[in-house]
């Protein structure tokens, strides 16, 4: 099974359609939030010094994010697939992420784009901090990380179709999550035909 990398702004659905793509194929699923949360709290020493960056409001260099990264990746069992969640954000981590899984002889699979409009990303995102009770997702807050997706991260798409990886799923205001499922599935089948 390849790898997939699932890419699209906050609100897209990665966390949701990773979960149904686990479910269906039985792939590992690496989330970067997670797995930094997990290192943090059970101490070990990547999480320590993740930790040191994250209190000083630092961005976590991304060497450290690879090699906490390569650990996780590495406990998966081998031959499924895993789906990154959450990473690479930068055309950096992309080509970091891309030099350790050739290290182990893999590769990056394919990268699956979940295009979908601010509007609905907006709705999605202020429904989600009522239901969750999420004080962080405002109106302001969201804008700035869109703002922060469309010059840091939507960049590395075209990395991505560069390296012939690039599968997009645009989203329509009829579509029904079935419907953008069927479309995932259709990306994974053939990629791994």
């Amino acid at each position: 099974m390849k790898n997939i990398i699932i890419f699209g702004a906050p609100g897209s659905g990665k966390g949701t359609y990773s979960d149904k793509i686990v479910a269906k194929y039985g792939m590992g699923h690496i989330s970067t939030g997670d797995v930094l949360r997990g290192e943090i709290k059970n101490g070990t020493e990547l999480g320590k010094i993740a930790k040191g960056y994250i209190d000083n409001g630092q961005l976590i260099p991304d060497e450290l994010m690879i090699d906490i990264l390569a650990k996780t990746y590495d406990a998966e069992p081998a031959g499924k697939g895993v789906i990154f969640d959450g990473f690479p954000r930068t055309i950096a981590q992309a080509e970091a992420l891309k030099k350790m899984l050739a290290e182990r002889g893999h590769d990056m699979g394919v990268m699956i784009e979940l295009n979908v409009d601010e509007e609905t990303l907006m709705a999605r995102l202020l429904n989600r901090a009522i239901e969750q009770g999420r004080a962080d997702d405002n109106e302001e807050t969201i804008k700035k990380r869109f703002e922060v997706y469309r010059t840091q991260t939507a960049p590395l798409a075209e990395w991505f179709e560069k390296e012939g990886m690039r599968n997009t799923i645009d989203w329509q205001k009829n579509n029904s999550m079935d419907a953008m499922l069927s479309a995932i599935y259709k990306v994974i089948d053939t990629a791994n035909a």
